[in-house]
């Protein structure tokens, strides 16, 4: 029988107490990702045309943090931090371009160490860790529930003719014979709400949306690659269809969001529930969108697939009335490998050892952030084999192999407008030396640097 154990915090020194007090029952967590939704597509970050009010009023209820990163520039790599606290260097999975390959055998996730930690567990939506026959899907991988897509090429299609439940295949008859009735995302609400609605407590929601993300292939045949029921509450606007789809679609998640709030409040769960809500990496331009016209990188440089801050510097909201305080702005620098550690402090459990993130639990209750990365790394390997790093505000990048470095001063120019390289010899220094030294060779991804043309 699972019960609700009282949380065990470490006390922190400059407070001489705890992060809270240590009565208070452990969490319900609710992790919600968009995809491919960028850093400027929300109202609370600027966004001026697509409505997103449940959105902003999660943020007007708990933090903002301005300064959040992606695990990488793409999905797959990106749930992978995410999921398993380590960063690209040193991740299984660092691309999408092998679906097939899964999580290692005895790799801890979120999703285990909770289940571990007698939390309920589900995943709705999409997994990209691992396909059948890997050994690697959510039900081997800490989720005691799972509904959507097992990998990152099926869920390009938000009207699929089958998704999985848990490791059974369960066809959606309603959209055979290139019928649309079944929108995939309308369908993890729906499961989303009643999980919320009767889990026994305490219990870990992973809730990954494939919203805004395009349609790739049906976007090279038509134009369009956007798909949406349809295309309210933009239909009248002087838009091109596709950037009405994608509108309404960002639009339709933030209102499902609210949906989930709701919920949460009638089953008297909103002042024990944790949500966190961020995006897998930066803005596409896939199915015919343009990142730019609705300014979705925000004052940003880049977008998906680059390493400049357009395509890992993401949204990232954290709401749990009573202990996170509302209407805040943080400039905290974090990642997505920093959410297995801080979880892992919120719950008491034991920290995996073999991880490079940190916990930034004090961060994510408003509290001062003592604990702090000496710097982030990231790599990509798809049009070569690029890296980048964070070192304090400077912002230090290689888009190949051979390439010279370019570094940014992101304190002063978060745009990533003016390369200084020439003026820091000491940064460029450094990152050559943690370009080597912050990572481990794969042999899933060998490096293999672009041609030159």
């Amino acid at each position: 029988m699972r019960r609700r154990d009282v949380l065990a915090i470490p006390a922190i020194s400059a407070f001489g107490s705890r992060l809270y007090p240590a009565s208070t029952p452990r969490p319900n967590i609710i992790l919600i990702l968009a995809d491919d939704l960028g850093y400027g597509d929300l109202g609370c970050y600027g966004q001026k045309e697509i409505q997103t009010p449940n959105l902003d009023r999660m943020a007007s209820e708990g933090l903002r943090f301005t300064q959040a990163y992606a695990g990488s520039t793409v999905c797959a790599p990106s749930r992978c931090c995410l999921m398993t606290g380590k960063h690209t260097g040193h991740a299984t999975i660092r691309g999408n371009a092998k679906p097939e390959v899964g999580l290692e055998k005895d790799e801890v996730t979120v999703g285990s160490l909770l289940q571990s930690a007698g939390y309920r567990t589900a995943l709705l939506g999409k997994w990209g860790l691992g396909g059948p026959g890997t050994g690697s899907v959510p039900n081997t991988r800490g989720f005691d529930e799972f509904f959507g897509y097992l990998d990152q090429q099926h869920a390009h299609n938000s009207y699929p003719e089958h998704l999985w439940e848990n490791q059974n295949e369960i066809f959606l008859t309603g959209n055979w014979f290139f019928r649309r009735r079944q929108f995939s995302n309308d369908l993890f609400t729906e499961r989303a709400l009643k999980f919320v609605a009767g889990a026994k407590e305490p219990f870990f929601l992973y809730l990954a949306y494939t919203i805004p993300h395009a349609d790739n292939e049906l976007g090279a045949w038509t134009g369009n690659g956007i798909e949406a029921p349809d295309d309210r509450p933009y239909h009248d606007r002087p838009w091109p269809q596709v950037e009405r789809n994608f509108a309404a679609l960002v639009t339709r998640m933030d209102r499902d969001i609210g949906r989930l709030f709701s919920v949460l409040k009638q089953a008297g769960r909103d002042e024990s529930t944790l949500v966190v809500f961020t995006s897998d990496n930066g803005p596409h331009q896939e199915g015919g969108h343009r990142a730019d016209f609705f300014s979705s990188r925000g004052p940003l440089h880049g977008i998906k697939r680059d390493l400049y801050e357009g395509g890992i510097r993401v949204p990232y909201l954290v709401r749990w009335p009573g202990h996170v305080p509302g209407g805040v702005t943080s400039d905290q620098v974090l990642t997505f490998w920093d959410f297995l550690p801080t979880i892992a402090q919120l719950v008491a459990a034991e920290m995996p050892r073999d991880i490079d993130g940190i916990s930034m639990l004090p961060a994510h209750l408003g509290r001062p952030q003592t604990h702090q990365h000496k710097y982030l790394y990231w790599e990509f390997h798809e049009r070569g084999f690029a890296q980048a790093l964070r070192i304090g505000d400077f912002k230090c990048l290689r888009s190949n192999l051979g390439e010279p470095i370019e570094v940014y001063d992101l304190a002063a120019d978060p745009g990533e407008t003016t390369n200084i390289a020439p003026k820091a010899p000491d940064v460029v220094r450094r990152a050559e030396d943690l370009f080597r030294t912050a990572r481990t060779d794969s042999k899933l991804f060998p490096i293999r640097p672009a041609p030159k043309v």
